[in-house]
């Protein structure tokens, strides 16, 4: 299926980032940073057995930040000729001193910096050619076809890719980290009557052996399309709602932007004076692991060169601390805790790495069949969020429940509620599934704001 390959190299990477570094120094900047990222991609559609396009991509990319006392300015280019840098580093130098001053921001002092960053595996030292990814889609579209009802083919596709990147900055610190990704999707649209709805499945992953066989991402895109078929409307009212674990993580999401410290900072979140109390029911667990292996958010060092350590996020309930980078811990008086994330060019942002919530005792079968009458949501779209006090609304399809069954699917839904009250009454089901960087199983919010017919 697959070859070695000469894929990008974070010690080449490591080389102009450091030169960018010592340039804006040379330049006149009080403190520097740079990184250099290297990533190359294949990826191949089909469609009816046809292939419809392949795409080789190759980019080498370079983001500079310079910092004149407590003023600074970022630039993200890609000419990483001598000249290119030089000019970068001289216009980046020149922004900075029309900048603003910014009294929380500056690199990390270097007793701040990691320095025994952990080995995580997360690259493959393999690639697959285009005959095999266009093998690859092939198997899904033809295991979506099979399923009856199933008319056609929206899109199978299949890539392969592999990146590499070296950071270098003025306290001292310098990394270099290599990662792969690889995967293939479907998405199939089935017929009934004159009418047609439309589903899809895909795998990705960092390794060959974390991916799901094509045939069953085909088989599941067309089974999902089938189901879909004939919806009806639901009429409005308050029902329980089941958030199947394909779109759940929109919780994960949602929490993950109201505890980022600069939205705290700046006093744009709905959970703004929640830090140390109870926000989710007894017992859940909202989990931040940067050190998994094969992870797809997975870090040795956050964004900002601090060391990162598997967290709770939220503990029986409790929320324990914000995603802090270094200026939102100075300006919210808190020590940084490793969730710095790197923008290419400009100022550190906070987030999550690998985030899950952690499953519970009862199945999706038990949810569902614990209910008399509700909704079970496969698909949302369109979701609105007030930040400041958490209202939130949603487009959605999926199925009515009745009877502690599945029964008719539906569409033309929109659900609402607030999520400091859909986060005291979420309960998380036991089909939690390690698949991407924000992970969580399916939930029970028992009573939400249904808008249908």
């Amino acid at each position: 299926m697959s070859q070695v390959t000469d894929a990008p190299d974070p010690a080449r990477l490591q080389s102009i980032a450091d030169e960018l570094v010592a340039l804006a120094r040379k330049g006149g900047a009080d403190a520097a940073e740079a990184a250099v990222i290297e990533s190359r991609s294949t990826e191949v559609s089909l469609r009816d057995g046809k292939l419809e396009d392949i795409e080789r991509s190759e980019s080498r990319d370079a983001g500079l930040r310079v910092l004149l006392g407590k003023r600074q300015a970022g630039v993200s280019f890609s000419d990483l000729s001598s000249d290119g840098l030089q000019t970068v580093v001289e216009r980046a130098i020149a922004m900075a001193r029309l900048a603003p001053e910014d009294p929380h921001c500056g690199l990390a002092e270097p007793g701040q910096l990691t320095r025994n960053a952990p080995e995580i595996a997360l690259y493959e030292d393999a690639e697959w050619s285009p005959e095999t990814l266009e093998v690859l889609a092939a198997d899904a579209e033809k295991a979506g076809r099979d399923v009856d009802g199933v008319t056609m083919t929206e899109s199978a596709s299949a890539s392969h890719g592999s990146a590499a990147g070296a950071v270098s900055a003025s306290n001292g610190f310098a990394g270099g980290w290599r990662r792969s990704s690889m995967g293939y999707g479907a998405v199939m649209i089935a017929a009934r009557d004159g009418a047609m709805e439309r589903d899809y499945s895909y795998s990705q992953a960092r390794r060959t052996a974390d991916l799901r066989s094509p045939e069953d991402i085909g088989r599941e895109a067309g089974e999902r399309a089938v189901a879909r078929l004939a919806p009806r409307k639901l009429a409005s009212g308050r029902l329980p709602v089941v958030f199947d674990r394909r779109i759940s993580t929109v919780f994960l999401s949602s929490l993950s932007g109201a505890i980022s410290g600069p939205s705290v900072a700046r006093g744009v979140s709905f959970l703004r004076d929640k830090r140390g109390e109870k926000v989710f029911a007894d017992g859940i667990r909202v989990i931040d692991n940067p050190l998994r292996d094969w992870g797809m958010g997975s870090r040795p060092w956050d964004g900002e060169g601090l060391a990162v350590k598997e967290w709770a996020v939220i503990d029986d309930g409790v929320l324990t601390d914000w995603f802090l980078n270094l200026p939102a811990a100075r300006q919210l008086g808190l020590e940084p805790n490793g969730c710095g994330t790197r923008n290419l060019g400009g100022p550190p942002g906070a987030g999550p790495s690998n985030l899950h919530l952690e499953a519970g005792s009862a199945s999706p079968e038990d949810l569902i069949g614990g209910l008399s009458e509700g909704l079970l949501v496969t698909d949302m779209f369109g979701p609105s969020l007030n930040p400041n006090t958490g209202d939130w609304s949603v487009g959605v399809s999926g199925f009515r429940i009745s009877g502690g069954a599945v029964d008719h699917p539906v569409s033309e839904v929109t659900v609402a509620g607030n999520l400091i009250e859909m986060f005291a009454r979420l309960q998380p089901a036991n089909d939690l599934l390690f698949r991407h960087a924000v992970n969580a199983p399916s939930v029970l919010i028992d009573d939400l704001s249904i808008g249908g017919s």
